[in-house]
């Protein structure tokens, strides 16, 4: 069979593979396990070995499968890595959301582009991997909650420790458009509950409105947001060039007449510095804790402010000489390196000494949209590249 034939026949299976995991509705915390079942059988007929690790109750599910060496070899492994969870869906999709349609060369869908596009085509590639005289092994990493602060992947990576495979080139198949991605800022999410008492909104010396306590604690993360800005460490590489900040949402109250008792916050920081996060976390906290909390106590002593760490996304720092950033560029030919803002798995590899690069097909600005999509031709691309990943893992 032809080169140029195999290729096809690799795209449209990738189609008919991405078509299948778009159908998963793997929303960000709910039940991926029928996803990874797919990945799973798809897999070990290849004769992959596999391990899962989960998360407290059970139902969601990471994923880490081995095509093993057909020899020894000094080469290190490479890792495949995605994660298979999906925001939610808005309104105003104009096509199913999980039935995938391509139109005008794009395939629309739930996820096509973050990131299952990327795992169709390492699925659809596995046959001619394992077809392959491998001389390094090929693992495949797919993770749960990678959308809702990374909270599958710490799970892995302990196992992965564990198990002492903390060496390796690890290629996180982020949407990219197949370009080399080294460095990006942390991602921490929080929610902060604040409860008081309820009551009649005539009588508001005697209730502690929850909501007003939780504008407050907002206004200040807006004035520190500020102060972020001026902390922007000097030659910064990224865009915004400072540590960020957002408030997600507040959502409190009952009804215009009644004292909310409950009311929470959700927020995130993106520091570009360890530091910085360290600096808003301490920040933020004392003002808490010393200045609405003993208010609030004043008149209901049973009040309280407590922040829930949903996730702390480190930050993927960006190595001079990198192998894992040397290794693509032998296969694509393109020696660019750039910086991102959002988050990903890559520094959780980064820190157990795995060394790491962000790249695979399509745009991250269709991530996370109505109407998101993949080009076609960005599936194709990624194939070649796998191709080439092939081609250095066999004599």
């Amino acid at each position: 069979m032809s080169t140029e034939n195999n290729l096809q026949n690799l795209y449209e299976n990738s189609i008919k593979i991405l078509t299948d995991l778009i159908a998963f509705k793997t929303i960000s915390g709910e039940n991926n396990s029928p996803l990874i079942d797919y990945c799973e059988n798809i897999l070990k007929s290849l004769g992959a070995e596999s391990f899962r690790t989960y998360d407290d109750e059970k139902k969601r599910v990471n994923l880490f499968s081995t095509l093993k060496s057909k020899k020894k070899s000094e080469k290190k492994p490479i890792i495949l890595s995605g994660h298979t969870d999906v925001v939610p869906v808005s309104k105003g999709w104009s096509t199913d959301p999980f039935l995938a349609t391509i139109k005008d060369d794009k395939l629309y869908g739930r996820g096509s582009c973050d990131m299952k596009g990327f795992i169709a085509c390492a699925l659809a590639y596995a046959p001619i991997l394992s077809n392959s005289n491998l001389d390094r092994d090929i693992h495949f990493s797919f993770t749960f909650d990678e959308e809702t602060a990374c909270i599958g992947a710490p799970i892995l990576i302990k196992e992965l420790k564990k198990r002492g495979i903390v060496n390796g080139i690890c290629i996180v198949g982020e949407p990219t458009n197949m370009k080399i991605i080294d460095s990006h800022k942390g991602c921490y999410e929080y929610t902060t509950y604040f409860e008081g008492l309820a009551g009649h909104s005539s009588e508001p010396n005697k209730g502690v409105s929850a909501v007003e306590y939780a504008a407050r604690y907002t206004n200040k993360l807006v004035e520190l947001r500020e102060k972020l800005k001026e902390r922007e460490p000097k030659d910064s590489i990224f865009n915004p060039p400072y540590s960020t900040l957002q408030v997600g949402g507040i959502f409190g109250g009952i009804a215009h007449n009644v004292i909310a008792d409950k009311c929470h916050v959700n927020w995130e920081t993106r520091p570009v510095a360890k530091e910085d996060g360290i600096y808003l976390n301490k920040e933020i906290d004392k003002y808490a804790n010393e200045v609405l909390l003993p208010e609030m106590k004043k008149v209901y002593p049973n009040s309280s402010i407590k922040k829930h760490i949903i996730g702390e996304i480190i930050a993927f720092d960006r190595i001079k000489n990198s192998e894992a950033c040397e290794f693509v560029s032998s296969i694509t030919g393109d020696n660019s390196r750039e910086v991102v803002s959002f988050g990903t798995e890559a520094g959780l590899f980064q820190e157990i000494g795995i060394s790491t690069v962000v790249c695979g097909p399509g745009s991250i600005e269709q991530a996370h949209k109505i109407d998101e999509f993949i080009k076609l031709d960005e599936l194709k691309k990624c194939l070649v590249f796998l191709e080439g990943v092939k081609n250095k893992s066999i004599n």
